[in-house]
């Protein structure tokens, strides 16, 4: 029988948050789409960026044009303003995370979960202190306080 904590921890990673436009990663790579094809990280390729209005415009100005959903997207982009998407991962402040660090496009899915079945993206594991020591354990990861907390 599960414990109430183990209920109450996966009722808050099962739950998704209300998106501005509806996506579907799950369609979206059906047609061959990659992760890091949307989701780019420039600079030092630390942080992976939401996709620039302008490139998901690339294909709607044609596909789609029609649907509501779609004419809200071309004002954002029309407006050059991003969507103000609602982040289903967030560390705070003080925690220093690396995407080039952690592993290849072929490896979102350790911590994102299975994308291309999804239309709807949650949040799959915690990312608190535990969870990511845990995950370095296994990966035979450094521990050190200094490695994700003000790194030099």
């Amino acid at each position: 029988m599960p414990t109430l904590r183990l209920l109450c921890l996966s009722l808050f990673l099962l739950s998704a948050a209300e998106q501005p436009i509806p996506y579907s990663h799950k369609k979206h790579l059906a047609l061959g789409l990659e992760c890091t094809g949307c989701h780019t990280m420039p600079g030092k390729g630390e942080a992976a960026t939401f996709p620039a209005e302008s490139k998901c415009m690339t294909c709607h100005v044609s596909v789609k044009k029609e649907s509501a959903a779609i004419q809200k997207l071309a004002e954002f982009a029309r407006k050059k303003e991003a969507v103000p998407w609602v982040r289903v991962y967030k560390l705070p402040a003080y925690v220093w995370f690396s995407h080039k660090i952690h592993g290849s496009a072929a490896k979102c899915g350790r911590c994102h979960g299975d994308v291309a079945a999804k239309d709807v993206m949650i949040k799959e594991k915690p990312i608190d202190m535990n969870s990511c020591m845990t995950c370095h354990d296994e990966h035979k990861a450094s521990n050190e306080c200094n490695l994700c907390h003000n790194p030099a």
